[in-house]
């Protein structure tokens, strides 16, 4: 066998691999579109309404539910040990003082 002819069927087999992943992509788009149809519907009733983007603290799981005093509630000189706590910055209206 020449070295052209093992180009062209290395060529033949990643053309054949990357079709085998394109359809496989879009099969598991078509479920992933099915699943999110289904996560909205229940969203929709039991009447979820806020996104938790972090898992750590309580404080920043649901970031409309926290307080000025939430990162503080095992003693007053506690220290931020969550890394999601830098992360965001408190709600404007606790910003103000208010």
């Amino acid at each position: 066998m020449r070295k052209s002819d093992l180009f062209i069927l290395y060529l033949g087999t990643l053309s054949g691999l990357l079709l085998l992943s394109l359809v496989d992509a879009g099969n598991r788009s078509h479920l992933a579109t099915q699943q999110l149809a289904e996560t909205r519907r229940e969203v929709r009733a039991l009447e979820l309404t806020d996104l938790s983007l972090f898992t750590e603290a309580r404080y920043t799981r649901h970031l409309s539910q926290s307080d000025r005093h939430t990162p503080f509630q095992d003693h007053p000189l506690a220290l931020e040990h969550f890394p999601s706590g830098s992360l965001v910055a408190p709600p404007t209206l606790l910003r103000s003082g208010r």
